[in-house]
This record gives structure tokens, sequence and C-alpha cells, in this order.
């Protein structure tokens, strides 16, 4: 049994939530960069101590190295994984920094929409339709970007997997609306592409809870 104070650190220590879009994007980075954490699966409902000792925000991902070093967003736990691969000076480089301004606008704008729309109880006076279109106007706006079959070209990149899981969680919302709208094909396409990417599906395999004291589960590609 490996308990918190004598953990040895053979890897980075990765706090994770299976369904969280932030925890799911900084997995699809650390398989897509070829590194290896021990993953921590834990419960929002149930946020273990040490997690939230380590960071305040008490939100996942969260990710733990021996040198007391905390990262806890998951674009810098992104930007982490795929330094070296973006440091690259040929095309693939640039596949994996990024498009930050559209990132930060679907961290922004799409996410504030997202949540009234799909959580529209929870806001007082949110009108759920109203921020569905809002969703809608930065999806449409993709259309042009997606002359290949990921944004990033031919196969994903940094930007594909840092937007790709909130989409995901925009169709949950209502997949029937979605799946139907005859202008969001193309997106529509695309994230079918995400969902069947064996990648993503093998980030979103499911794991016991973490219980402190015991050691988390080594998780690579």
């Amino acid at each position: 049994m490996q308990s918190l104070d004598t953990h040895n650190f053979a890897m980075p220590v990765l706090y994770s939530f299976r369904r969280c879009p932030y925890a799911m994007r900084a997995r699809l980075a650390i398989l897509s960069a070829n590194k290896t954490v021990e993953i921590r699966e834990i419960l929002l409902r149930d946020k273990p101590a040490h997690m939230v000792g380590l960071s305040t925000k008490a939100t996942v991902p969260v990710l733990w190295f021996e040198n007391g070093r905390v990262v806890d967003e998951s674009i810098d736990v992104m930007t982490w994984a795929l330094a070296e691969m973006a440091g690259k000076s040929d095309t693939s480089g640039a596949k994996w920094q990024g498009d930050r301004d559209l990132i930060a606008s679907y961290d922004g704008d799409f996410k504030f929409h997202l949540d009234r729309y799909k959580y529209a109880s929870r806001y007082e006076g949110a009108d759920a339709a109203q921020h569905q279109q809002a969703c809608l106007t930065h999806l449409l706006d993709l259309g042009p970007r997606l002359n290949d079959d990921w944004l990033a070209g031919d196969s994903p990149g940094f930007t594909d997997i840092a937007i790709l899981p909130f989409i995901r969680q925009f169709r949950i919302a209502d997949p029937t609306w979605f799946d139907d709208h005859e202008q969001l094909e193309v997106v529509q396409l695309w994230l079918q592409r995400f969902l069947n990417w064996p990648r993503f599906q093998a980030v979103m395999k499911k794991y016991p809870v973490w219980q402190s004291g015991q050691p988390g589960i080594v998780f690579a590609e």
C-alpha cells in the first residue's frame, strides 16, 4: 500500500474526473504526448482533502509533481504535456501549439452560454433557448475552419482536443436538436470523428474512485 507521504513519484499524479471536459482534454493531451502519469479518479461531490490542499480551486484536473509544483489549469496541463511536440520547427509544431484565441473564446463565452443552456434551472432568469443560440453562433463560425477532417489538418491537434469536449457536452444537452440541425453538418461530422477516435475512447475508460492512502492507476497509451 502506498500512502500520500511515501508516494515515490515514479510519475506525476493527476487528479481527474472522467466526465469533466477540462479533465478530459488534459488526459487527451497526456496520451497524445506519450506521457505517463498516476491517475486518481475522484468524485466531485466528495473531493479528496489532499487534492483540495494542493489546489484551493478544488477542481480537476490537478497535476502534482515531485518537486511540489502544482498545475491546476487544464490548458496549462495540455501545454506541459505537449511542449516538446509544440516546439518542433516543422508544421507539426504549429499543430500542437493551437489557436489560443479560438480556445479562449470557447473557454469563455461559449462555456458561459453552455452552462446556462444545459443547466438553465441553476441560473436565475436564464433562457435556455437564448443561450443555445449563442452557442450555435460559435459553432457556425467553425464551418469555414474545418476544411480538413480536423482543425489541425488530417489528425487531431491542440485546438481540436481543447474544444471538442465542450462541443460534446453541448450536444448531450439535446442530441436530437444537434444531430438534426442542417447548418451543423460539418461540425456534426467533426464531433463524430472525435467520439470514434480510439484515443478519446481510451481516455473515457472507467476507473475506480481513488481512495486516500491507496496508489492511483498508471495512465499511459
